[in-house]
Order: C-alpha cells, then structure tokens, then sequence
C-alpha cells in the first residue's frame, strides 16, 4: 500500500457535508498534494494519481484541479477591492467584515458550489467523491475512492 492510500470503510451517508450515492461505500482516499513550483499561493497538482488511472481520465481529471485553481486564484488576485477591504478592516478595527462579506469568503462560497456539482455531475457516477481542501487546510485534496455496491 502507498503512503497516499488509506483504506477506509464507514457507513454509507453523508460525506464532510455532501451526500454520497446511495448504497456507497468509501473503498480507498486518495490525496492531491499543493504545487509549490510557482510559490506559496494555494494550487494544487494537476497530474492524476495512479490510484485514479481507470476511474477517470487524465484530460477531465485536469479539468477539475485547474477550475479549483482557478477559483484560488481569483481568490487571491490583488485589485483595488482587496486593497479597500485591507483599509476598511484596519479603519473599523475589523467589525467591517460582520457586515461585509470578503472576496476571499465569497470564492471560498464558489469553490463549495463548484465542488457539490462536479461531484453530482461528473465524479460520483464514476465512484469518486473530491472533499473540499479547505476540510483539510488547504494542504490536500482529498479524494474518496468508492464501492457503488
């Protein structure tokens, strides 16, 4: 067994707040581990695990990290708006933000929305299930592998 490979079987049911198909079983999870070759800004691999190789192909596999990528990114593009929220923040001595929601908050938001549909859409019909990093401190992807038993 891999170090990246966990067996692992709990009832079948909900999912770190998805719900999983029904009747199925986490087999083996599977992680997806950040890339820092282009610094410290949160991006995830792109090359599909060999454990997935057969469940998915490596074209859509990509396709997935790179829209999670691409909602990190938007995240934490500098702009004006992000200089404003900096500035509003240390004016109001952050009480700003039990008012006003935060771009970051707000692609964090898009990101759960992203994952519940390629999870419904493409994933869960091929037995898998992406968890979402931020479960796992934006360290990992984690990726259940399951028994549609």
């Amino acid at each position: 067994m891999q170090p990246s490979t966990i067996q692992h079987q709990p009832a079948p049911g909900v999912i770190h707040g998805g719900a999983t198909p029904v009747g199925a079983n986490v087999v083996t999870k599977t992680f997806i581990q950040r890339d820092y070759s282009e610094g410290t800004a949160v991006k995830f691999q792109e090359k599909l695990p060999e454990e997935l190789s057969g469940k998915i192909s490596a074209e859509m596999f990509s396709k997935v990290l790179q829209g999670i990528n691409k909602i990190f990114a938007d995240a934490e593009k500098l702009g004006a708006r992000t200089y404003m929220e900096g500035c509003l923040g240390c004016l109001t001595a952050y009480i700003i933000f039990l008012c006003l929601e935060s771009n970051y908050d707000k692609c964090l938001k898009k990101l759960h929305v992203y994952l519940e549909q390629v999870n419904q859409t493409t994933l869960n019909p091929l037995g898998l299930h992406v968890i979402n990093p931020m479960e796992r401190g934006l360290r990992v992807i984690e990726v259940l592998i399951l028994n549609n038993g």
